[in-house]
C-alpha cells in the first residue's frame, strides 16, 4: 500500500485532540448520489439538529445549481434572452468565478458552458433519441462556450452591497455537474466548521474533503478509486486539510465530453484523481485532466502544482501517470 501524506501538518489540530470524542456518521442522498459525513466530537452531540442543518444547505445548492431542476437558478439562466443578465446567489457566483479561471487555465478543458452539448449527447435531463448528428454537435458547440460569458463580481454602488451578475450572450446553457458536487463537499465541511466541529470527513459521490484528525491521532486515510480491473497498486491519501475527487467513465460509462470538440473523450483516460486544498477544485481539475489526456494533462498539472493521478486502459492494459506534486507526497 503506498501512502500520501500532505505537504503541511497542522500542530494545532494534535494539541486540540480530544481522545475521548466519539465518532458520528450521518448519511443522505443529494445531487443524484449519496452524501457522509463522519466526525469526532463529545458525547450528547446534536447529531438530529447537525444532519437538518447539512440537508437544508443541500436542498439550497440544489434549488441554485441542479440542471435538473427547471425552476432553478442555473435553468432560468438557462431560459434567459440574449442580452440579458442574472444575478447569481454567492454560491453560484463563487462556483462560477471558479470555474472560469480553472477553464481558462486548462484552456477549456474544464467547461461550465458546455449545456448545449451535455444535452446533444443525452447526458442531460431529457434522453436523446439517439446520437447526435455533426450538425447538431456544429450547432452545440456554437452557443456553447466559456469565453462567451461575461461575469461581474460582487461588489459596492453608493455603499450598497450588490451581488454578482451572469451575461447570457444567447443559448448558451450551462452545466456545472463537473463541479457543483465537489463545491457541496466544500460547503458541507465550512458547515460543520462553524458549527465547532474542526475533525471532519465529507464525502458526496465520492469527493471528499477530510478537516483535522481522528480521536486516535490519526488522519482520515481515503482509498483512492480504482477502475474495476486494473492492476494499478493501491493508493492511499491522508486527507489532513484536503480534498479528493476522481472523473472516471468507469462507473457511469462513457460520458465526458471534451468540450473543444463536442464528442466524448478518446484519451484512453478511465479515471482522474486530484488533491486539492478544496474539493471544488479537485472537481473541475479532475474532469479537465480526464479531457487532456496523460501527457497534455500531467504537462498542465506540473506547470500548475496539481497533484494528479491519471489511469489510463488502452487494448485492456492499464497504466498509472503520477504528477510530481503527488509523486512528493509519496516521497513524504
Amino acid at each position: 500500500m503506498r501512502l500520501a501524506l500532505p505537504p503541511t501538518i497542522d500542530a494545532a489540530a494534535f494539541v486540540a485532540r480530544d481522545p475521548a470524542a466519539l465518532v458520528f456518521d450521518l448519511h443522505g442522498e443529494t445531487m443524484g448520489t449519496m452524501w457522509s459525513v463522519r466526525f469526532a466530537g463529545p458525547a450528547g452531540t446534536d447529531t438530529v439538529a447537525l444532519r437538518q442543518s447539512i440537508v437544508a444547505r443541500l436542498a439550497e445548492l440544489v434549488r441554485e445549481m441542479s440542471h435538473w431542476l427547471p425552476d432553478s437558478v442555473l435553468s432560468r439562466f438557462n431560459r434567459s434572452v440574449a442580452g440579458s443578465w442574472t444575478t447569481l446567489p454567492p454560491d453560484v457566483a463563487h462556483v462560477m468565478t471558479r470555474g472560469l479561471a480553472i477553464a481558462e487555465t486548462t484552456r477549456g478543458a474544464f467547461d461550465p458552458a458546455i449545456g448545449k452539448l451535455v444535452d446533444a449527447w443525452g447526458f442531460g435531463p431529457a434522453a436523446a433519441p439517439g446520437p447526435p448528428t455533426a450538425a447538431d454537435i456544429q450547432g452545440a458547440r456554437a452557443t456553447s462556450g466559456w469565453s462567451r460569458l461575461t461575469l461581474v463580481p460582487a461588489g459596492t454602488s453608493a455603499g450598497v452591497s450588490a451581488r454578482a451578475h451572469l451575461h447570457q450572450p444567447g443559448g448558451i446553457a450551462l452545466d456545472l455537474s463537473g463541479i457543483a458536487k465537489g463545491y457541496a463537499v466544500d460547503v458541507v465541511a465550512d458547515l460543520l466548521r462553524r458549527a465547532g466541529i474542526a475533525n471532519a470527513l465529507v464525502e458526496i459521490g465520492g469527493e471528499l474533503v477530510g478537516r483535522g484528525i481522528r480521536p486516535d491521532g490519526d488522519p482520515w486515510w481515503v482509498d483512492l478509486e480504482t477502475p474495476p480491473g486494473s492492476t494499478i497498486a493501491p493508493l492511499r491519501i491522508a486527507l489532513h486539510g484536503l480534498a479528493v475527487a476522481t472523473s472516471g467513465d468507469y462507473r457511469r460509462g462513457a460520458h465526458t465530453i471534451d468540450p473543444r470538440t463536442g464528442h466524448p473523450i478518446d484519451t484512453g483516460v478511465v479515471s482522474a484523481s486530484v488533491i486539492h486544498a478544496t474539493a471544488l477544485d479537485a472537481d473541475a481539475w479532475a474532469t479537465a485532466l480526464t479531457v487532456l489526456g496523460p501527457l497534455d494533462g500531467l504537462d498542465l498539472a506540473r506547470d500548475h502544482r496539481i497533484a494528479a493521478r491519471l489511469v489510463t486502459t488502452i487494448d485492456g492494459e492499464s497504466r498509472e501517470y503520477l504528477s510530481p506534486a503527488l509523486v512528493a507526497m509519496l516521497d513524504a
